[in-house]
This record gives structure tokens, sequence and C-alpha cells, in this order.
């Protein structure tokens, strides 16, 4: 694994766990950590259960003993750690977004393709999508229950940045992060929508906000500069990213990513309307999920309340009794589960690089509609958007 904070020790519980809890058809062995600081690496190590550290990603992708690289760093860095561990023949995972840019994802893209005929597969870390409640969600509306979609609204609000004498931190620095709320939490929603409504967003009109200019400079012992007013540094990316768009089947969807919304500390919103019914979800209520069937008679009709903690649920089986729920922490154990499984059957795991080639083809059609104030922004399809989509005319006459 490369880094080790946040994401880094997410990932470590998960392979810790995910063998004691699922039958799988491997092992996994936390072979090696990697950490530009010796110490430091040697410390989180230690804490986080891996037998040893090095501080040479390249070193690690040439080794023999390591099958599967996983890669949890900033975004600047997704791009050279995957496709030089591809072509060395090993397994990857990438944290989201896949990339900073979509130059950089269409390169991760056709390495991954190049390096699947070849026996190395790759995933993207997308995992809310082993949300059990959203992937019954996916389930329901594979099945019909909703009947047709017509409609999507997703939203993912945060708070943490509202004080604006939060410090800065590599998340506001483009060169970084690759944008801020839009790549931070808002790819989080576009791969919700693409993964329960089984659409690809085709176009957007958006608009992109930076309320806090300057921040705090925090220095090495972690205390602040600049609360004042001095010592302030640039932030260089999005706080909010708002927009509309449009799904391959035409139905309208609405976007909002924010990490300037007080209150809501991780509250990822999505509800999608059919002919037939619909479903909605809220994170900061993980273990329910809401359905609504049109069918049912108008006197008592309603949002059905689902606890989705039934061993006939996703994943579920594996855990607790009934009524006993799940955390934050269980959605990167069942990604080591899907991808361990994927891998040990010699399939392409989900989603691939092409799905978050996707994701950031949607990103980047944002920060060019933003950047143009254009009405309405085709998504790249890297020519092999669906016929079945409608044409760009048909959806600015529609007012997208």
């Amino acid at each position: 694994m490369v880094g080790y904070a946040f994401m880094g020790r997410a990932h470590s519980q998960a392979w810790r766990v995910a063998p004691r809890f699922f039958d799988l058809p491997h092992d996994p062995v936390m072979q090696v950590l990697v950490g530009r600081s010796p110490e430091r690496a040697a410390q989180a190590a230690r804490r986080l259960g891996w037998a040893e550290v090095e501080t040479d990603w390249r070193r690690v992708v040439e080794r023999d003993d390591v099958d599967l690289v996983d890669i949890c760093t900033p975004g600047d860095t997704h791009a050279e750690i995957a496709t030089a561990a591809l072509a060395a023949g090993k397994h990857v995972l990438v944290e989201k977004p896949m990339a900073n840019t979509l130059a950089e994802a269409e390169t991760m893209a056709a390495a991954a393709r190049a390096a699947a005929a070849q026996g190395a597969l790759s995933m993207v870390g997308f995992s809310y999508r082993r949300v059990p409640a959203l992937a019954l969600a996916r389930d329901l509306v594979a099945e019909g229950r909703i009947g047709e979609v017509r409609q999507v609204r997703a939203q993912y609000l945060q708070d943490w940045l509202a004080d604006p004498d939060a410090p800065l931190s590599w998340r506001l620095d483009k060169a970084r992060a690759g944008s801020g709320a839009l790549g931070d939490i808002g790819a989080h929603i576009v791969d919700l929508t693409h993964f329960i409504t089984g659409q690809r967003v085709v176009g957007v009109s958006a608009m992109l906000d930076t309320f806090v200019a300057e921040r705090p400079v925090a220095t090495s012992t972690g205390a602040l500069r600049g609360t004042g007013g001095a010592d302030r540094g640039p932030v260089t990316v999005d706080d909010s990213a708002v927009f509309l768009a449009r799904l391959s089947s035409g139905a309208p969807a609405t976007f909002e990513a924010t990490r300037f919304a007080w209150g809501r500390k991780n509250a990822i919103r999505i509800e999608v309307s059919g002919t037939a019914g619909a479903i909605a979800f809220d994170f900061e209520d993980m273990n329910v999920l809401n359905f609504f069937d049109a069918a049912d008679d108008a006197r008592t009709a309603g949002f059905r309340r689902v606890l989705v903690t039934e061993p006939d649920h996703p994943y579920m089986a594996a855990w607790w009794p009934a009524g006993h729920g799940l955390g934050y922490e269980h959605t990167f154990v069942h990604q080591v589960v899907d991808l361990v499984e994927a891998v040990a059957a010699g399939e392409q795991p989900t989603p691939s690089f092409d799905d978050g080639l996707a994701v950031q083809r949607v990103l980047d059609a944002v920060e060019r509609s933003a950047a143009s104030h254009s009405t309405f922004t085709p998504v790249d399809d890297g020519g092999a958007r669906a016929a079945t989509a409608p044409t760009v005319a048909s959806l600015s006459r529609e007012g997208a």
C-alpha cells in the first residue's frame, strides 16, 4: 500500500478484517507499506499491521512478493504509480478520483486495458458502492421496481471547510488534488448515479465557486499562522460544485457537492424517481433505504423505510444479526472482498478504470462548463456514446 493517512488507515483495516468475516479465495498478506519518511512509515506499519516499510514505490512494484498495489496517495501521483504497477504485472486498487486530469485518466484506462489482457486487473476505490443500502437500491432499479428512471437528485454535503480559518491542506491545492469539492466528493455522487441507474451522464451545465480564497498556513508543529490575515496561502480549488445534467436516456439530474454546508457532516443524498416508484438514501442514516411503490393503495402509500440489515441484503450475511447496523469502515471491507474475489476468478472488478474514466469525463465537462458559462457542455465520450443518447441539439432545446 502506498500512503498511510486517512485513506491508508481505512484500507488497512479493510485488508485486516475482510478475511476474518468473509470466506475469501485468497488470504491477503499485508506485505509492505510505502511512505516518504521511514520513521513515520515504520510507526504506521506497526499500528496498521504491515510487515515492512519502503520509501520508494518504484522498488515495490518490482518485487516478486507483491501481487497487488493499493494506491492511497493524493491524486497527482495516481497515474504514475498505477501505470508503472500495471506494466509490472501487478493488480491495482487506486483511490478516487482516479486522476487529476482527463488526460491522466485516459492514460490509466488504456494501461489497465492492456494489462488486463496479461492478467493484471485494476479497480477504482468508489467505496460507497459497497454500502448495502445503495447496493440494494441498484438492484431495485435494475429489477424495474421503480420503472424507467425519470429524474435523479444527488447531493454530497459536508461542513469541515465552512470555517474560513480552517487550515490549508493538500486538498485545497489544485496541483495536488486536481479539484476541490468537485473531485473530492462530487465524484462519488456521479459514480453512484452511474452505478444505481446503469446510465451515464452525457452533458452538464455547471457552476463552480470558491468562497474562501485564502486560508491559514499550518506550521511544522501544527499551529496555525495567519488567523488574523497574515501568513495565509491561496486556495486554488472549488469549494462548491453545482450542476444540471442529462443522463444517457435523456433523464435530467441535479448534482450538488459542497464542503460548506454547516451541520452536514457526511450527507450523501441520492433520490431516483421513476415511472413506477422511487428510492431515496442519506448516508447519515446509512443502514436505511427509503422505497416508494407507486402501485400501493393511495390511502396508505408512502416511502417505506427498509432497514438494510437482513442476511438477504447485499454483504450482510457475513456480519451481525438483523438490526445491528454497519458503519463507514465496512464499505472498505466490502471493497476488498469484491476485489479479491474478482482477482481470484480472473474477472474484471468494478468499478473498473473505464468506469473511473467515465466519472473523470464528467468532472472535466463540469470544469469546462463552469469556465465558459456554457448552458450545456457535452461529456467527452471518447467517440463511444450510445446510439440511444439524446443529441446535443435536442438536449439544448430541452433546456439542459
